[in-house]
């Protein structure tokens, strides 16, 4: 009976997801600002290629993976093990919401 996890409160989720929209407004804005050098704004022009908003989108996507997985590997040693549950589920959310992302990025 010891191996049996604890679920997580349902407040302990809502300060997860909490937490969530903070790490993931605070990702956007630092990468957004990390990669507004690259990619074109006009997208419009006669001679624009793909090319440079394509740099843009897969540098944004690596370095949100790179913030991703550096927050779930600090967040498994800190967090107790009654939390630990909640953090692949983050993760897997973080995932998709990085390809959401591109949206604003380029809008």
């Amino acid at each position: 009976m010891a191996d049996v996890a604890q679920k997580s409160s349902g407040a302990a989720l809502v300060v997860g997801l909490l937490l969530f929209i903070v790490f993931e407004t605070a990702a956007y804005y630092l990468l957004r600002f990390a990669t507004s050098g690259l990619g074109m704004s006009d997208q419009m022009q006669p001679e624009n290629t793909i090319v440079s908003n394509w740099v843009k989108t897969v540098v944004f996507l690596l370095l949100h993976l790179l913030l991703v997985v550096v927050a779930v590997l600090v967040l498994s040693n800190r967090l107790s093990r009654r939390y630990r549950g909640q953090v692949m589920g983050w993760f897997y959310l973080s995932l998709l919401t990085g390809f959401l992302l591109l949206i604003p990025l380029f809008g």
